[in-house]
């Protein structure tokens, strides 16, 4: 069902229903609201399935000899581009845009992170204080840029040379 959902809030925005996500799942209007009490709930079971496709993928990708951290900026750049009308429909059931993860999928998450920070500055590809902080900032300024219809890979650019910026000082 998550999946479903996740697809048509991707699609669509937020003006999916729960019947029609039952429908585009296979089961009942029933079947929906006994997993999901409400439909915030799974709006923050569709947004807690992205965090943990951005953990994995980070995992997974951002421990190379390139910047693990430009890895991570490009791929979240692509999924929330992809990805708008979940964004919006996150937003809209939280109340604010930019909105981050929450729960253990931010514990999460923020670990791996740290683990791309700290192995960038090892390697000297990424500015000594840089904080997990930091990214969390620049995700939200990244997100709304790409909500803006803005250039976000130029947006990207500029960011990720203002994190290598004090290494050639």
């Amino acid at each position: 069902m998550t999946e479903a959902a996740r697809a048509l809030f991707a699609e669509r925005g937020d003006d999916v229903q729960m019947p029609e996500i039952a429908r585009a799942a296979g089961v009942g209007v029933g079947t929906v609201y006994r997993h999901f009490p409400d439909r915030q709930a799974l709006v923050e079971a569709a947004a807690e399935h992205r965090f943990a496709e951005i953990e994995e993928y980070a995992r997974e990708y951002c421990f190379g000899e390139d910047s693990g951290l430009e890895r991570y900026f490009r791929y979240v750049g692509e999924l929330l581009s992809r990805d708008r009308g979940l964004t919006a429909a996150i937003d809209s059931a939280r109340g604010r845009p930019g909105s981050e993860p929450r729960g253990t999928a931010r514990g999460r998450l923020e670990r791996v992170v740290a683990e791309v920070i700290a192995h960038d500055q090892a390697a000297g590809l990424v500015r000594l204080d840089c904080t997990v902080a930091d990214v969390y900032l620049l995700v939200g300024a990244l997100s709304s840029v790409i909500r803006a219809g803005s250039d976000w890979v130029r947006f990207l650019d500029l960011t990720l040379s203002a994190l290598r910026d004090q290494l050639s000082t």
